[in-house]
């Protein structure tokens, strides 16, 4: 392919929406005001567009940092132009949210929200002490468009349901996790495995979002 081929070829595609996707992993937003996103997802921008690290005090400015680990504070991108952001080469997948529609997302998966979107960390008391992720999670309210990312296309699955923490994206509000170990699991392989704790999902007409990747080093 010729030089200008590829200019052409891999350039901005132009369209209507504040949130699209230039390839499975990476997103474009069309910024005209302010928008908040992952931390150090930010691979490049058009326009005049200025960052500034989101965090409060106190106990939910703690658990705010502890969402992503060092680094790994909320920003807040205000201006205009073209926001460009991926994180580790994960999917990214595009939601919007209406005024009632409400999800949990694991902190180490929410790439961006628009800011008419309300947002919240909060403890899972049901699953505290358990030794795998999904402790700490992003509560998200719409309305208004949000992005998380997943390893691999993802599967969405009604609730009830158990699944492997290491696995487990998101969730709709209306449903919450207890912990859950099978000992069985453990005797039958023969040496612990993450399959022994479970996240347990009880509660009728939800869902949870899982991906087709054990991501070991969750950091919620």
């Amino acid at each position: 392919m010729d030089l200008d081929k590829f200019v052409d070829s891999h350039g901005p595609q132009e369209t209507a929406e504040a949130f699209e996707l230039e390839s499975s992993k990476l997103l474009d937003i069309a910024l005209d005001g302010s928008v908040m996103g992952k931390a150090g997802s930010m691979i490049g921008y058009t326009g005049d567009i200025s960052f500034e690290r989101k965090s409060s005090g106190g106990l939910k400015g703690m658990l705010k940092k502890k969402v992503s680990g060092e680094g790994g504070v909320m920003m807040r991108a205000e201006g205009n132009g073209h926001l460009y952001l991926a994180d580790a080469g994960k999917e990214v997948q595009i939601l919007e949210l209406d005024a009632d529609d409400e999800i949990s997302v694991n902190g180490n998966d929410v790439l961006a929200f628009e800011e008419s979107v309300n947002w919240d960390i909060k403890m899972m008391n049901s699953i505290a002490g358990a030794s795998s992720g999904g402790l700490f999670n992003v509560y998200l309210k719409g309305p208004g468009h949000i992005a998380i990312t997943t390893h691999g296309n993802p599967l969405v699955v009604p609730t009830p349901v158990r699944t492997d923490p290491h696995a487990t994206v998101a969730w709709s509000a209306n449903v919450s996790p207890s912990a859950n170990r099978d000992l069985n699991i453990k005797s039958f392989l023969g040496r612990s495995s993450g399959e022994t704790f479970q996240l347990e999902f009880a509660g009728q007409d939800g869902f949870v979002i899982l991906q087709p990747y054990e991501e070991i080093n969750r950091l919620c």
